[in-house]
């Protein structure tokens, strides 16, 4: 079996276990989902939840974030860890936008990578949930380990694993198969020692 039939079968399987996969990060605007996605990074979206459901009463538009006060907003995103560069990078970010995008969120993968704090696996994801548009796969550290217990990669970094990814996937399923993979590996397969054989996906893969 070549890894594009692989990965057309994995996926077959993913959209029976998971037909309405889709991110588990609360937002209520394209600004707020940005801020969620950075703050994501190295902790739980659980956390993140938490934390931004009273962060994102107070910071709602680039232009709350921009003016954001460093020390006050690194007490209040405190718990979803490396806060000092989050920080940072969320209130540097939330700047360009209001500067340089009028307050409104790129559209594109150029623009969006502009940011502090964003690189490939943020602008995936907070520019398919903002806009619908899809020029990669984003690569989590669910997606990551899955894709390469699957068989579906060799590589460990994760541009090499998305570019992997992005050949043999077909294009309609690069955003969903994100969530898919990342429900599936919370639900069947997480990164705790456990019976492999025994995952739903163990009958059709190379584990």
């Amino acid at each position: 079996m070549t890894k594009k039939e692989l990965a057309r079968k994995i996926i077959q399987e993913l959209k029976k276990f998971h037909p309405n996969a889709k991110i588990a990060l609360n937002y209520r605007n394209n600004i707020q989902l940005l801020v969620a996605v950075i703050l994501s990074a190295q902790c739980t979206d659980k956390k993140v939840n938490e934390v931004t459901a009273s962060l994102f009463k107070k910071y709602k538009t680039a232009g709350d974030f921009a003016k954001a006060d460093l020390k006050t907003f690194e007490k209040e995103i405190y718990q979803t860890g490396f806060y000092h560069a989050k920080a940072r990078n969320i209130i540097a970010a939330a700047k360009m936008i209001k500067k340089e995008f009028g307050g409104v969120l790129p559209k594109t993968m150029k623009e969006i990578l502009k940011l502090s704090g964003v690189a490939r696996k943020t602008a995936n994801v907070v520019l398919g949930n903002a806009y619908g548009v899809v020029e990669g796969i984003a690569v989590d550290t669910h997606v990551k380990r899955l894709s390469k217990m699957l068989g579906l990669t060799d590589e460990t970094d994760p541009v090499k694993i998305e570019r992997d990814l992005m050949q043999i996937i077909p294009k309609k399923d690069w955003f969903k198969f994100t969530y898919m993979l990342i429900d599936y590996g919370r639900k069947y397969c997480p990164a705790r020692p456990h019976n492999h054989l025994a995952c739903p996906l163990a009958k059709i893969t190379v584990i």
